[in-house]
């Protein structure tokens, strides 16, 4: 991968004159690549990585990891049932992927209720739809390289004798 999207990808905030000097390119030429890259979608968007158990209010929300099993469709195979899946609102990520399922999706909604809702009501009944595994995330510890939660220190008082 490109060294200046391998920097943007660890840390979108840093300038192109900060890349400049880590790669030791000019800055106009900096600049010139990440507006190709947005242009050429290589780069869709920035964003923060927020650790929301920090900030719990009355707008958080429950994220379940579900795993699909589906029929693969003749002429598209596992495409458009994923499009018609990722197309839902809830659904925040779908992954192609090998094992016992075939998609996983990652969905977020207002309580475990909801995401129950969507499971049996839109996901369930889809016609090549043959099963789901619905995991509920507890608690996170580690989110896109980055640790949310520092280990404590150990505060206890060392006896010697």
């Amino acid at each position: 991968m490109d060294e200046i999207l391998e920097i943007l990808e660890k840390d979108a905030r840093r300038t192109p004159e900060e890349i400049a000097r880590m790669t030791k390119k000019n800055a106009a030429s900096v600049k010139q690549a990440i507006k190709k890259f947005e242009k050429d979608g290589v780069i869709l968007k920035y964003r923060a990585v927020i650790n929301k158990e920090l900030i719990r209010d009355e707008d958080s929300t429950v994220r379940a990891l579900i795993e699909v099993n589906i029929v693969p469709q003749k002429d598209s195979g596992f495409d458009k049932i994923a499009e018609r899946i990722y197309s839902f609102p809830e659904v925040t990520s779908c992954y192609l992927v090998s094992g016992t399922y075939d998609l996983l999706i990652i969905v977020e909604g207002k309580n475990i209720n909801t995401v129950a809702s969507f499971v049996a009501e839109k996901l369930s009944c889809m016609a090549n739809v043959r099963g789901t595994a619905t995991h509920f995330l507890l608690k996170k510890y580690k989110e896109d390289g980055v640790i949310l939660k520092r280990r404590e220190e150990n505060k206890r008082i060392a006896i010697s004798y």
